[in-house]
C-alpha cells in the first residue's frame, strides 16, 4: 500500500492529487517549489514505473512546470529527482530567479529551509490549486 515518505511528509505541504502523483508543496518560502510523488509502492526510479505511468509523470510535471513559470514569472525552472536520500520516488520543481540566494547553484545545501508562516502557506497554496485546478482531482 502506498504511504508518503515520512521525510516528505514532513518537509512538505499537501496541495493536492493529480492522477498519478500526490502533489506538495516544499515548505520552504525562500523558493516556489513544488513536488510531485508517484502514487506508487516501492518504485525509487522513474524507469520502475509503467510506460503509461512514465507518460503520465512527464505530463504532470510538464503541466506543473508551465503553470510554475507563469504564475512566476520563473527565470528558469529546475526540475529534478534526485533521491539521494528520500529514495521513494519524487520530482523536485524549484522556480529560479537571478534574484535567489542560490543563484545560479542548486537549491539544495544552500542555507537552511525557511518554513512559511501560516497567512504565506495559505496564499501559496491557494496560487497554485487556482493554477494546477484542471489536473487536480
Amino acid at each position: 500500500m502506498y504511504e508518503l515518505h515520512s521525510q516528505l511528509a514532513k518537509d512538505t505541504i499537501q496541495i493536492g492529487q493529480f492522477e498519478l502523483c500526490d502533489v506538495l508543496l516544499m515548505n520552504d518560502d525562500r523558493y516556489p517549489w513544488v513536488i510531485l510523488v508517484p502514487r506508487r509502492v516501492n518504485v525509487r526510479e522513474i524507469h520502475q514505473l509503467s510506460e503509461a505511468e512514465q507518460q503520465q509523470l512527464l505530463q504532470e510535471s510538464s503541466f506543473v512546470s508551465q503553470a510554475m513559470t507563469q504564475l512566476f514569472s520563473a527565470h528558469k525552472m529546475n526540475v529534478a529527482a534526485l533521491g539521494n536520500i528520500v529514495e521513494q520516488l519524487h520530482l523536485h520543481h524549484v522556480a529560479r530567479f537571478t534574484s535567489d540566494i542560490a543563484w545560479p547553484k542548486p537549491v539544495w545545501g544552500i542555507g537552511d529551509a525557511m518554513p512559511y508562516s501560516d497567512v504565506a502557506a495559505n496564499a501559496m497554496l491557494s496560487q497554485l490549486k487556482r493554477v494546477l485546478g484542471d489536473y487536480l482531482i
